[in-house]
């Protein structure tokens, strides 16, 4: 027993190199290990936050929610990745694929809706499909007018621009109706309930859940297949990044077929029978063939460019000669009106000044009209369209710049001019009228000239307010025609230079005649 003892005391000796061997490896072999299980990189998908329900949007929590979203994490969770939104604007969440997805804006997915196209499958990678869409057609109730599809004739239409909804409606019902497109869906079917516009069309999953919001809505015929071909909603990615779309492809079917993807869908009312096939065609060869070209020809591209730059000369040359009008009221004004005068023309045209005409519009065409429905006037503002609502925004809002150009004409002419006036037995009024005012005219022609330039570019801000001007008009060809992006950007430039530098030589020449010289001197 002794001995034993001896033994046991003596091997804590004999074995403390090999305790120390032990926890060298210990030491080398864990950071191995912990490397080895470094967590991945979050999978950042590409995302408009701002295109609304049901595909992600904010709950009254201020929570993003929506069935996108949720699918966006089941990804995640089944490649072991957390997935990270990366916000961007809707037409343009491709192009995020072309940065690396560790730089600021770069995305490893784009997952927003996007529907099987031929164009984006030439260029990047596409999954199977993830969801069935239809178009529906969506109007009043109390409008006994529109029945079915073949009721839109003479209608006034609102849809998303640049989507399938939107080339299906213009396709099928071609100038037979008055085809309004916006970048806000909750906008288009607000006006529709509204009684400010007839009819939206918009696809299947928008409709479902807009229609449990405005209960004076209803769905008008059965929802139509959108081409050829259904409605596919699919995840576009890098065609470099071969292992993520087996990956996903995988996720996706196994989705379908263990009712991970049901129950998502069926939280926000989406699923149906158009899932159903969908989840029992896993095997199914993808993507399908013979997709059909969405790309417009030139003919008919230069054609509806040349139509959306009427527009914008019509919106400018009707909203810049009220704008000198209202400029020119508000300088005399603010030049020889009294304090009481003076005082709340000069706030006019600061307010107008200092804020931006995006929100102007938004206030004249949203928030106005919103504010005689409540005061049971609805009736007072059904005038208001779109272009008339453009017209007033761009007038109202470049009236304070005229104002400001005129009165520095004005202060420009010396005061003996008017006292001289007044000497002659002219009254105020006519003076201003024969002398003062003509000889501040020639002063500010070149100001306001460059005015008028500036006005032909911000009338692509009436965009908002479903005015299809010139550039609006490029981004919804630029969606179905990216291959063509450069040649329709030197197109759509090149007409605004048509239409702007003919007035800087007339401006110039207005400049030197009425200037009493020929390099156009002040007189």
């Amino acid at each position: 027993m002794e001995k034993n003892r001896k033994l046991n005391r003596g091997a804590l000796p004999l074995n403390e190199p090999l305790r120390v061997w032990v926890v060298a490896l210990l030491t080398i072999g864990l950071p191995a290990v912990a490397l080895s299980q470094e967590k991945k990189p979050p999978l950042k998908w590409g995302s408009d936050p701002t295109g609304g329900a049901p595909f992600i949007y904010k709950n009254k929590s201020g929570d993003y929610v929506g069935f996108e979203k949720e699918f966006a994490d089941y990804l995640g969770q089944k490649l072991g990745r957390e997935a990270e939104m990366v916000a961007g604007d809707w037409a343009n969440l491709p192009q995020q694929l072309n940065k690396p997805a560790d730089v600021e804006g770069g995305v490893d997915i784009v997952l927003n809706g996007y529907e099987l196209r031929k164009d984006l499958a030439a260029k990047y990678g596409v999954t199977r499909s993830y969801y069935v869409y239809r178009v529906s057609l969506i109007v009043r109730k109390d409008d006994e007018t529109i029945k079915d599809w073949d009721d839109l004739n003479g209608k006034t239409v609102g849809v998303l621009g640049g989507t399938t909804a939107h080339r299906y409606t213009k396709k099928r019902f071609g100038r037979s109706i008055d085809l309004k497109s916006n970048a806000d869906v909750a906008n288009v079917i607000k006006l529709v309930n509204d009684e400010r516009m007839d009819a939206t069309v918009q696809d299947s999953p928008v409709a479902v859940h807009f229609l449990k919001e405005y209960p004076g809505l209803k769905e008008a015929g059965s929802p139509a297949q959108p081409g050829e071909l259904p409605g596919y909603y699919v995840i576009y990615y890098r065609k470099s990044d071969t292992d993520l779309g087996s990956q996903l492809d995988k996720a996706i079917v196994e989705g379908l077929k263990d009712g991970s993807l049901k129950a998502i869908y069926e939280r926000y009312g989406l699923w149906n029978a158009d899932q159903e096939k969908l989840a029992s065609e896993t095997e199914a060869p993808w993507p399908p063939p013979n997709l059909p070209d969405e790309e417009s020809q030139w003919p008919e591209l230069i054609e509806e460019l040349v139509l959306a730059a009427g527009m914008t000369i019509l919106l400018a040359v009707i909203s810049f000669p009220i704008a000198m009008m209202i400029g020119l009221l508000v300088a005399l004004g603010r030049v020889y009106g009294p304090w009481i005068v003076r005082v709340p023309l000069g706030i006019y045209v600061e307010v107008l000044r200092g804020t931006p005409l995006l929100l102007q519009l938004f206030l004249i065409y949203y928030l106005v009209p919103e504010l005689f429905m409540k005061a049971d006037m609805a009736g007072w503002i059904k005038w208001l369209t779109p272009f008339m609502a453009g017209v007033f925004g761009l007038a109202i809002n470049y009236s304070a710049y005229e104002a400001e150009n005129y009165r520095a004409g004005l202060q420009a002419v010396p005061k003996g001019q008017m006292e001289a006036a007044l000497a002659l037995g002219m009254t105020r009024f006519t003076a201003l009228r024969r002398v003062i005012v003509p000889q501040a005219m020639r002063i500010v022609i070149p100001p306001v000239t460059n005015d008028f330039i500036a006005l032909f570019k911000d009338t692509s801000a009436c965009s908002i307010l479903f005015v299809t001007e010139l550039t609006r008009k490029y981004n919804e060809l630029f969606n179905f025609n990216r291959d063509l992006i450069v040649e329709l950007a030197f197109l759509t430039a090149g007409l605004y230079l048509l239409m702007s530098y003919p007035l800087a030589i007339l401006a110039a020449r207005l400049e030197r005649k009425l200037g009493g010289s020929k390099d156009g001197g002040k007189p």
